[in-house]
C-alpha cells in the first residue's frame, strides 16, 4: 500500500501519482457477489440532466459489501484482499466455516488468512472485528458506524477513515467522525473496528483529464467561462471574474451561505464539524 510516481516521459506522466496497488491479492471479484450496474449519465427517468458533470468511464460491476456484519458468533477467514471500482476503499472477501462468502470493508492491518467475527457479545479488539458500541472501549479507531440499530454502517465508509469514541454516557456514546463533528449515537449500534485501508488515497494525483474520464467524470466548466444566457456569471469583456458573487447555475450563492435545513436528528449533535461551540 503506497503511492506510485512516475518520471514526467509525457505530460500525463509529470503530475500523476496513484497507488501501487500492492495490498491487492485477487484480480477478479467473487461472481456470486457482484451485481449489474446500468449507467445513468447523469439524467433521471425523464432523460434530464439532475447531476452534472457524470458520463462515460469503464464498464464496472457492483460489489455487494455486506454493512450490516449480521452473521453473529460465526469466524470467518479473510480469503483475499480487492479493488472495488465503486468506492475509494478496498474490500476483503470474507470465508465462513459454513462456506458463505461476503464482501467486507477493509481496514488497515487485516491480512489474508486472519479470522474475524461479528457478535453483540464482547470480541477481541482487532482490526475486522464488529461488535456494538457498548463493547467498544474510547479512543479505539471504528468505522462502518450505524446511525440506527440494525441498519447497517451508514457513515465512516471511505478510504482511510476512523471514528472515535470519546465518551459513553446513559444509553449513548459521544463518537468524534471524521469531520470533527462529535454526535450521540446508541450504544447498541455496531461498529467495525480499526482505520479503513488505502489511507493514502487523498494524495492520489490523476495527472491527466483522461484518467477522469475513465472514472466517469465529465470536464467541469466554470461558469465565468460560460455565456450570460448558460449561467450567471458568464459573459463579460475578455477575462472578467463574473461581476458577481459566485453563484451556481440558478443564483444559489456558493461560497459561504449555510444551506443545511434543520432535521430533528439535529439534537444529537453535540459538536459540530468546523466549530468549537458545544451544543446542548
Amino acid at each position: 500500500m503506497g503511492i506510485k510516481q512516475y518520471k514526467p516521459r509525457s505530460p500525463g506522466l509529470r503530475w500523476t501519482a496513484i497507488s501501487d496497488y500492492k495490498e491487492i491479492t485477487a484480480k477478479n471479484p467473487e461472481k456470486s457477489l457482484t451485481e449489474p450496474i446500468k449507467k445513468t449519465g447523469g439524467r433521471n427517468n425523464q432523460g434530464r440532466v439532475t447531476t452534472r458533470w457524470i458520463g462515460g468511464g469503464h464498464k464496472r460491476r457492483y460489489r455487494v459489501v455486506d454493512f450490516r456484519r449480521n452473521k453473529f458468533d460465526k469466524p470467518g477467514k479473510v480469503v483475499s484482499i480487492e479493488y472495488d471500482p465503486n468506492r475509494s476503499s478496498r474490500i476483503a472477501l470474507i470465508k465462513y466455516e459454513d462456506n458463505d462468502k461476503s464482501y467486507i470493508l477493509w481496514p488497515n492491518g487485516l491480512n489474508v488468512g486472519d479470522t474475524v467475527i461479528s457478535s453483540m457479545q464482547d470480541i477481541e479488539i482487532k482490526p475486522g472485528n464488529t461488535t456494538t458500541l457498548r463493547n467498544i472501549p474510547p479512543g479505539i479507531p471504528i468505522h462502518n458506524l450505524e446511525f440506527k440499530k440494525g441498519t447497517g454502517g451508514k457513515i465512516v465508509r471511505s478510504a482511510g477513515s476512523y471514528a472515535q469514541i470519546l465518551a459513553k454516557e446513559n444509553i449513548y456514546a459521544h463518537v468524534k467522525l471524521p469531520s470533527g463533528e462529535v454526535r450521540l449515537v446508541d450504544l447498541d449500534c455496531m461498529a467495525t473496528i480499526g482505520q479503513l485501508g488505502n489511507i493514502e488515497h487523498d494524495t492520489v494525483s490523476l495527472g491527466k483529464a483522461g484518467r477522469s474520464r475513465w472514472l466517469g467524470r465529465m470536464p467541469r466548466v466554470r461558469g465565468v467561462a460560460m455565456n450570460p444566457v448558460d449561467h450567471p456569471m458568464g459573459g463579460g469583456e475578455g477575462k472578467s471574474s463574473g461581476g458577481r458573487h459566485p453563484t451556481s447555475p440558478w443564483g444559489m450563492i456558493a461560497k459561504g451561505f449555510k444551506t443545511r435545513k434543520k432535521k430533528q436528528s439535529d439534537r444529537y449533535i453535540v459538536k459540530r464539524r468546523k466549530s468549537q461551540i458545544v451544543t446542548a
